[in-house]
């Protein structure tokens, strides 16, 4: 893999974790559109360093709230912020169980199955609409929503459909503030990021190359650099309640990569 297509990759990794256009989606785009024969062979590490990188800069981003909920727990109280992280632990169960089930089936669907990706970034962009039309609340999430979200988050694991925008839409669709549905969607797939990466180095999964140290160290800062702007930004955007824009481009670019795939 050549240093560019690892910045590349890093960004649209980093941008499109935070951003509801669908991070995995956009990278089969990005390995079909580069074409570089070499993506394939890195790409279960690389993607897991990509994602690393983007776990960190939530941590980043949401360092206050975490020590917050992390002396929370620690106090051992049933208090505020013990809750807020029982309900993030329940909205992973959904995730966790399906991906420990289908793993084998799910990793099928990342194969350059572009029209899939186009179908699946359409229905994103159905779901980021419908959110950007709802009332605004003042809700907080029960753990009952949790358990919804969680099950769309799982939904997200499919190659198209954003996992935040995925998240996001239903947490806002069920009637939640949108500031604290970004808040709870950015925070819980944190754990999930950590758990797969455990998984993958206690399975052995991973092949690591010296030579390709260069590529992944730039793959690492480019996509944890865009990763803090995108989820900074991101906030703010549902915030303003500027979903309907990703919405638009989602559908153009779904469209895109049917019409391409069906060539």
């Amino acid at each position: 893999m050549e240093i560019i297509d690892a910045i590349i990759l890093g960004v649209i990794q980093g941008l499109t974790e935070f951003l509801p256009v669908s991070s995995s989606g956009h990278l089969e785009l990005g390995k079909a559109i580069l074409g570089n024969e070499s993506i394939p062979k890195e790409s279960l590490l690389f993607t897991v360093v990509l994602h690393f990188a983007t776990a960190l800069s939530t941590i980043v981003v949401f360092r206050k709230d975490i020590w917050v909920i992390l002396k929370g727990i620690l106090k051992f109280e049933w208090n505020e912020d013990m809750q807020f992280a029982a309900k993030i632990a329940v909205s992973m169960l959904p995730a966790a169980i399906i991906g420990y089930t289908y793993e084998s089936e799910l990793s099928e669907l990342f194969g350059g199955s572009i029209k899939l990706v186009g179908f699946m970034l359409i229905l994103t962009a159905l779901l980021l609409y419908l959110a950007d039309k709802a009332k605004d609340t003042s809700k907080d999430i029960s753990f009952k929503n949790a358990i919804v979200i969680g099950f769309s988050q799982a939904i997200a694991m499919l190659p198209g459909i954003s996992r935040s925008g995925a998240t996001i839409s239903t947490s806002v669709l069920l009637g939640n503030d949108k500031t604290k549905a970004a808040r709870f969607s950015f925070l819980m797939v944190v754990p999930l990021i950590f758990g797969k990466i455990a998984k993958d180095l206690i399975g052995g999964e991973l092949t690591y190359d010296s030579s390709n140290f260069t590529t992944l160290s730039v793959g690492f800062v480019a996509a944890f650099i865009s990763g803090l702007f995108a989820c900074t930004w991101m906030i703010s955007i549902v915030k303003k309640s500027k979903l309907v824009y990703f919405s638009i481009y989602c559908l153009i670019v779904g469209l895109i990569a049917i019409a391409i795939a069906s060539i």
